[in-house]
């Protein structure tokens, strides 16, 4: 007798915390967040990632237009390290310049080209893309490009 009143008195509170609805929405918040989260965490990373893509686009095309100018006095003329030198510091990014390669003797001219691996931080996962640009620009007819 006296278990089936505890046992009614429970049955009885657990049909009450099911008929209220007061915190609902903090379940249902707790359970979207992580996805929520991981979603715009990944939208910040793609557009920082094609940022980084844009300023290595940027960079390689005016480095080899520099360099196909050779110019007297240009901080782009000389030697093949002052080309990738020259290319990272036009990036705007924090690319180092070892990711430039400059060619001179390119069938098209004089070719700079970039590969930067990205370290996305999303949170729950490492993931890393790399990302390539290259530009070659034919050097007028009256000059060579950059040694």
């Amino acid at each position: 007798m006296m278990r089936s009143l505890i046992l009614n008195g429970l049955i009885g509170r657990f049909r009450a915390v099911a008929k209220d609805r007061q915190a609902a929405a903090a379940v249902e918040l707790a359970l979207a967040m992580p996805a929520l989260c991981l979603f715009i965490f990944g939208i910040i990373q793609v557009g920082y990632a094609l940022w980084v893509q844009n300023a290595l686009d940027y960079s390689v095309a005016t480095a080899a237009r520099c360099a196909s100018l050779n110019l007297t006095g240009s901080s782009c003329v000389g030697n093949t390290s002052q080309v990738t030198t020259y290319a990272a510091a036009q990036s705007g990014a924090t690319v180092d310049s070892s990711a430039f390669t400059y060619t001179r003797t390119a069938a098209c001219g004089c070719q700079v080209s970039a590969s930067y691996t990205l370290a996305l931080d999303i949170p729950w996962d490492a993931l890393s893309v790399t990302l390539t640009s290259s530009s070659c620009v034919a050097p007028p007819p009256t000059k060579t490009c950059a040694t």
